[in-house]
């Protein structure tokens, strides 16, 4: 299923941290942001640690800065967020360049976006380097249960082909006239978000009972994937475990 397809933030190679098992790097990136967010606000110099720490794993990687930057922005309405709250924030204030900024709301706001912007991080280095299907079997590895496993797999297979689907529909409302930078034609826009519901869910039908005819019985195959050597989780968790003593060193160094 869609799990073995390629998804538009893997990045092929052959590193040291492609070849790792998916269900040791998903335990590495948990703790990464686990570590990330236990790191007090007030200790920044530790989040220029996690930064080298993952920079460290993106030179192993061969992952261009460049390419991650761009794949980072999906978190820019959590900036605008961190970006507003000094102004908006209560408690003492301070002044600069004339402006009156909350103490408490520009903690808060590098706090969010310091975070933030670390955590996007570590998901996308997850994903740029560890194919869909290697995910899921990778959660499968880990226990996790089995219709979490399925509904992921489905989602993935299938969130390429309704956005397709949205494409095409959007290439037809535009070869009959449909502007959609026109306020008053904003009700075609909202009727095609209906037919692409209700297309999904006739489809999602279809594929269900494809499934059942072809002997589905609620759960999918085994992913067969081998035990990480204990050498191996001792590698890959360095990069970890330094966030996590990093984390901790925060509570001393404020």
């Amino acid at each position: 299923m869609a799990a073995g397809h390629a998804h538009p933030l893997y990045r092929a190679g052959d590193s040291a941290v492609h070849r790792l098992p998916a269900h040791v790097k998903i335990v590495v990136a948990f703790v990464f942001v686990l570590a990330v967010v236990a790191t007090p606000r007030e200790a920044f110099a530790v989040f220029g640690c996690h930064l080298l720490l993952l920079a460290g794993v993106w030179v192993v990687a061969r992952i261009p800065p460049g390419w991650l930057a761009t794949r980072a922005l999906i978190e820019a309405p959590f900036v605008v967020l961190a970006v507003l709250l000094p102004f908006f924030a209560a408690g003492p204030r301070v002044e600069w360049w004339g402006m009156s900024l909350s103490v408490d709301g520009l903690l808060a706001g590098w706090n969010i976006l310091v975070k933030g912007t670390l955590g996007v991080l570590v998901s996308v280095t997850l994903a740029a380097t560890t194919p869909l299907r290697d995910l899921v079997s990778g959660l499968s590895r880990l226990r996790v249960p089995a219709m979490v496993c399925v509904i992921a797999t489905l989602m993935l297979r299938y969130l390429e082909v309704i956005v397709a689907e949205a494409r095409r529909m959007r290439l037809a409302r535009v070869s009959r006239g449909h502007d959609p930078r026109f306020v008053w034609q904003l009700g075609a826009t909202v009727r095609s978000v209906g037919a692409l519901f209700l297309r999904s869910y006739e489809r999602g039908e279809r594929v269900h009972l494809a499934m059942l005819s072809r002997g589905y019985t609620g759960t999918m195959p085994a992913f067969t994937t081998a035990p990480a050597s204990t050498a191996t989780w001792s590698v890959a968790l360095l990069p970890a475990a330094a966030a996590v003593v990093c984390a901790a060193s925060g509570y001393w160094v404020r």
